[in-house]
């Protein structure tokens, strides 16, 4: 996303020093293997179907969330209680 927003062609050569100037060991294979995944990709449309689909995801988790609430206190005391078993046994 980097190389795209800067206008730059997304290659090997400029994926490998995007990320070496980060700071980040490059791994040969797996920058040929993402430039291999993103050749013929629309990166601009890309990017809006994906920051488009957990807008659409939302609606639906909200609805379905409505019992979570009384579920997840359930589950915080359960894992309350299991934390303070083994502490005993630090003291002898």
């Amino acid at each position: 996303m980097l190389l795209h927003a800067a206008g730059n062609e997304i290659t090997e050569k400029a994926v490998t020093a995007t990320l070496a100037g980060a700071g980040v060991d490059v791994d040969a294979a797996r920058v040929k293997a993402l430039c291999a995944s993103l050749a013929g990709v629309d990166i601009a449309d890309a990017m809006t179907q994906a920051v488009a689909a957990p807008a659409a995801a939302a609606p639906a988790a909200a609805a379905s969330s409505s019992d979570a609430p009384a579920e997840a206190e359930e589950e915080e005391e359960e894992d309350e209680e299991a934390g303070f078993d083994g502490l005993g046994s630090l003291f002898g």
